[in-house]
């Protein structure tokens, strides 16, 4: 195989990372009051909710999924009668994973669309600049896409409740479970260098501190990860957690095979698609020497978290119905788990929906997210009230074989971002047909 990393294209180099912000309901930041009785979106016959993507852009070739399989959903949800009679109008805006013109295309959803929501804005950087924007204009914030620790910030931000897993509780529950499988090994680190990077370290650390050889970070713009990887090897790392886009996931495999480097691959869940990761491995070996070693080659045997259902498991009643509505209602692109996150977030916001009642308004909205008993799809209890609105709980962990073949090496977990332990969960999800999240 040839020495060194293949060059990446400019559009996949920045693929970056899913950012989700947590809060609470009623009073604004500053001590300012919003005025939440109000059904703006709303009419008899639709709701116009709202999102930020990139649907161009660096992030668009990891990320379009998002919105694509929302939209799926939010038309199948639409073709059983919709929400209380009413239709969900989704309206995506491509903020291009740009920070300014996020700022520009949620001023216009919020002013000129007059959404009654925003649902799954994407990106930590991209978000970040307009969370406090929704919440003084008292629009709820629904699931924001990352597990960024800095927006489970109920006093701050009332009005946004998370989503994903948050990094260190994954990282926790990562490190956990690599100090009782793989004792004694030497661990390396791969992080991006932000808050992905900080927040997952201090997980890991908790239970791997005293196994890590190398910490080895990457800044999204520079694809040559051969210094990195050097590294692994000369320390002799057994084991490399890669917390990583999936991108940088892609890469980190095909430096290390290209010197002949085979440790443990453990994937967080920002880059454990295995479906966009074959498709990444595929682009970035042509026109190299290993053009030919099938992508699965350089997955095989390794280990992924997770909290939603995948798309490789083919006896989750919650994956296959998403194919099955995918394949009626989708834009006809191989299903991947990144248009499951975006299934599975439209699943729950059509959930809380029909939870707060025939007479919508923000205030119930906010009202049903906080009394919400969540059962499903994902396969971990969430979050959503009491102060806490980080949303998914923990993880469970996978191992992907050659083939499309998934195993659960370790169930669902649940666990805190501080030092409290690591528990097995009894949750159980409500099949597709009996949770009521349409008419």
């Amino acid at each position: 195989m040839r020495r060194g990393t293949p060059g990446v294209l400019a559009a996949a180099l920045a693929l970056t990372v899913m950012a989700t912000a947590c809060t609470g309901a009623g009073e604004v930041a500053d001590g300012g009051e919003v005025d939440l009785d109000v059904s703006t979106g709303v009419t008899d016959d639709s709701i116009v909710l709202g999102s930020h993507q990139p649907l161009t852009g660096p992030a668009a070739p990891g990320y379009l999924a998002v919105s694509q399989g929302a939209r799926a959903v939010f038309d199948y949800v639409n073709a059983q009668g919709g929400i209380h009679g009413r239709q969900i109008d989704y309206r995506v805006e491509d903020d291009a994973y740009d920070p300014a013109q996020t700022i520009d295309v949620t001023r216009q959803l919020v002013l000129e669309d007059e959404i009654f929501a925003m649902v799954g804005g994407l990106g930590t950087p991209t978000h970040g600049g307009v969370i406090d924007y929704l919440n003084d204009e008292g629009v709820p914030d629904i699931f924001p896409s990352s597990g960024a620790l800095a927006w489970n910030n109920t006093e701050e931000h009332p009005l946004t409740y998370g989503w994903q897993t948050d990094y260190t509780k994954e990282a926790k529950i990562q490190g956990q479970y690599i100090s009782e499988n793989f004792s004694g090994q030497n661990v390396g680190y791969l992080y991006q260098n932000d808050d992905i990077g900080e927040d997952s370290q201090a997980g890991l650390d908790q239970y791997l501190a005293d196994e890590v050889v190398a910490r080895e970070h990457y800044e999204s713009e520079v694809s040559d990860l051969s210094a990195q990887v050097a590294e692994f090897e000369r320390t002799e790392a057994e084991v490399v957690v890669c917390s990583c886009i999936p991108a940088f996931v892609a890469l980190a495999m095909l430096e290390a095979a290209s010197i002949g480097y085979e440790p443990q691959w453990v994937i967080s869940s920002i880059g454990g698609d295995t479906a966009t990761l074959q498709g990444l491995l595929a682009e970035f070996t042509q026109d190299t020497d290993a053009e030919d070693v099938p992508a699965d080659a350089f997955l095989d045997g390794a280990l992924v978290t997770s909290y939603m259902p995948r798309v490789e498991d083919q006896e989750d009643e919650w994956a296959q119905f998403f194919l099955e509505v995918y394949g009626e209602y989708g834009e006809g692109e191989t299903v991947t788990n990144t248009h499951v996150f975006g299934m599975t977030q439209a699943v729950m916001v059509a959930q809380v929906l029909r939870s707060a009642g025939q007479d919508l308004t923000r205030q119930s909205l906010v009202d049903a997210m906080e009394a919400q008993e969540w059962q499903g799809p994902g396969l971990l209890p969430f979050s959503s009230s009491g102060g806490d609105h980080g949303g998914h709980q923990g993880v469970y962990v996978v191992q992907y074989r050659a083939g499309g073949t998934i195993e659960m090496v370790q169930g669902p977990r649940v666990t805190d971002r501080e030092g409290g332990g690591i528990e097995e969960t009894d949750f159980e999800r409500l099949p597709p047909e009996e949770l009521d999240f349409h008419d």
